[in-house]
């Protein structure tokens, strides 16, 4: 994308009522108004709050919004111009239940209060297959910990990945943690019994890897 696209995109989001962009300093000081303060300030209602983490495009956000009414979304992303898509969506066809935060995944806790969300969804992130990467792989133990801070005692995580490693890493290390595996398939599209929800909605990028015929794996799991 060019950088007068990138910055066309910026200046819009500016002007979404569903975006927020607190500055890095509100952040990182925990003095983001917002935290613990969704559902009171933006969504004006006490409905369960859903994080999609590293949200891209934001599709996956606006249809599962447009599904559940009754359930507030918020999509999290640092790329802006990647959102903007579903920010805009959400404007033009007026859907009042999906926000968009522009945010490091790595400061969630700063973004969110203890026990706030009801639910994430981790949809199709960069599996940071080499060693040094590790420390941004989203399943990681430290994510997972931060997770565990926002999230109410009966939280759920869904993994959703066209990546076999990043499949058989998170189970790997839910397993050895003592998590709890709700559910687990490594090809959802093939073995019956994956939620609706897993099947029924689908990003731009895993339509094209079904094209190719690469399996998407799914998890569902609770921390302990």
């Amino acid at each position: 994308m060019g950088s007068k696209n990138k910055l066309r995109r910026f200046r819009e989001n500016e002007t979404f009522s569903n975006v927020y962009q607190p500055g890095r300093e509100d952040v990182l000081n925990n003095t983001f108004s917002l935290k613990g303060n969704w559902n009171k300030e933006v969504f004006k209602n006490d409905n369960p709050i859903v994080l999609e983490l590293g949200c891209g495009k934001g599709e996956y956000s606006v249809e599962l919004a447009r599904r559940y009414p009754n359930t507030n979304f918020i999509g999290v992303d640092i790329k802006g111009s990647r959102f903007w898509r579903g920010a805009k969506t959400a404007v033009e066809e007026n859907i009042p239940n999906v926000a968009f935060l522009r945010t490091q995944i790595e400061l969630i806790e700063n973004c969110f209060g203890t026990n706030e969300v009801d639910e994430i969804w981790i949809t199709f992130p960069d599996p940071q297959i080499k060693y040094k990467r590790t420390k941004h792989r989203l399943t990681n133990a430290e994510f997972l910990a931060r997770y565990k801070n926002i999230l109410k005692p009966e939280g759920v995580v869904n993994l959703k990945t066209d990546s076999e490693f990043m499949h058989g890493y998170t189970l790997g290390l839910l397993h050895g943690a003592g998590h709890k595996v709700l559910y687990a398939n490594h090809n959802v599209y093939r073995n019956e019994g994956a939620p609706e929800v897993v099947t029924a909605i689908q990003t731009f990028y895993e339509s094209q890897y079904l094209e190719q015929n690469k399996p998407i794996t799914y998890i569902k799991f609770q921390l302990k």
